[in-house]
C-alpha cells in the first residue's frame, strides 16, 4: 500500500512530546517531510533522530508561539524554507493546560493561554494560508478537547480556549474550503505516552465510565490527523473527529 502523504510537506506545532510527536512520527511514517515545531531543541531532536532511524525526513524549527502575528509569520517562515517553499499540511496542536478553577485564575493567566491556545493557532493559520492557496490547496488540522463540550468543575478557561478553536475550525472550513484548503479538528480524550507498570496517569479517572475505560495512546490521535490529512478525507470539511474512547458521547452504566 503506497504511503499515504507521499510527496506531502507537514508542519507539526507542539512536537517535541505526546500528541505532538506522535503525530509527527506517524507523518513521516506515511512519507510526509515533516517540520518538528517546539521550543525544546534536545526533545526536538529526540523526535527527528526517531524519525531519521525509521527512514522519514525531519526537521526541527524552534519556536515560542506566544500569541503574536510575528511568531506565527517567523514559524511559517521558517518552516517554508526547511520544506523547499510549501507547507501542504499544518496541524495546529501546540497548547498549554493550566488546571486552576475560575476563582483561582489570574488576568495574566487568562491572557497567557488564550495568547497559546487561540491567538498562536490563529495567526499562524493566517501565516500559512496564503502559501497553500498559491499552491492550489492544502490541509489543516486543529487539536480541540473533550472538554470543550462536556463541562469539567476545573479547566474551564482551558476549555473555553479549546472551544474557540474548534469553532475556528468549522469558520475556516467555510473561509478557505472554496480555496482547496480543508480544515478539520480531533477532539481528543485524556491521552498519555504510557507509564510505568503501578503508576497513575494525570486525569486517568476521567476516562471512568467510558467504552474504552482507561486514558488513550497518542497514536491514536495520530492516526486521526494522519486519516484528516490525506486524500482519504477529500470531502471531509469542517468536523470534529472525536478520539476520546467515548467519553463525550456515550456513558457506560456500572450494574
Amino acid at each position: 500500500m503506497p504511503a499515504r502523504l507521499a510527496g506531502k510537506t507537514a508542519l507539526v506545532t507542539g512536537a517535541t512530546s505526546n500528541i505532538g510527536r506522535a503525530i509527527a512520527v506517524a507523518f513521516a511514517a506515511e512519507g510526509a517531510h515533516v517540520v518538528v515545531s517546539g521550543r525544546d531543541a534536545e526533545r526536538g531532536a529526540a523526535v527527528l533522530d526517531e524519525i531519521r532511524s525509521a527512514g522519514g525526513r525531519a526537521d526541527f524549527a524552534p519556536a515560542d508561539l506566544d500569541g503574536s502575528a510575528r511568531a506565527g509569520r517567523e514559524l511559517a517562515a521558517a518552516a517554508g524554507g526547511l520544506l523547499g517553499g510549501r507547507i501542504d499540511i499544518l496541524v495546529n496542536n501546540a497548547g498549554i493546560y493550566p488546571a486552576a478553577s475560575t476563582l483561582d485564575t489570574d488576568e495574566e493567566t487568562f491572557d497567557r493561554v488564550y495568547a497559546v491556545n487561540v491567538k498562536a493557532p490563529f495567526f499562524l493559520t493566517a501565516a500559512v494560508v496564503p502559501g497553500m492557496i498559491a499552491a492550489g490547496g492544502g490541509a489543516i488540522v486543529n487539536l480541540g478537547s473533550w472538554i470543550a463540550r462536556l463541562g469539567v468543575p476545573t479547566g474551564g478557561l482551558y476549555s473555553s480556549s479549546k472551544g474557540a478553536v474548534e469553532t475556528l475550525t468549522r469558520a475556516w472550513a467555510a473561509e478557505f474550503g472554496p480555496r482547496g484548503i480543508r480544515v478539520n479538528a480531533i477532539s481528543p480524550g485524556v491521552v498519555h505516552t504510557p507509564a510505568p507498570a503501578g503508576q497513575v496517569l494525570p486525569g486517568a479517572f476521567m476516562m471512568n465510565g467510558t467504552p474504552a475505560g482507561t486514558v488513550g495512546p497518542p497514536g491514536a490521535v495520530a492516526h486521526a490527523a494522519v486519516y484528516l490529512a490525506c486524500d482519504e478525507a477529500a470531502f471531509v470539511h469542517g468536523t470534529v473527529l472525536d478520539v476520546d474512547g467515548g467519553r463525550v458521547g456515550v456513558a457506560v452504566i456500572a450494574g
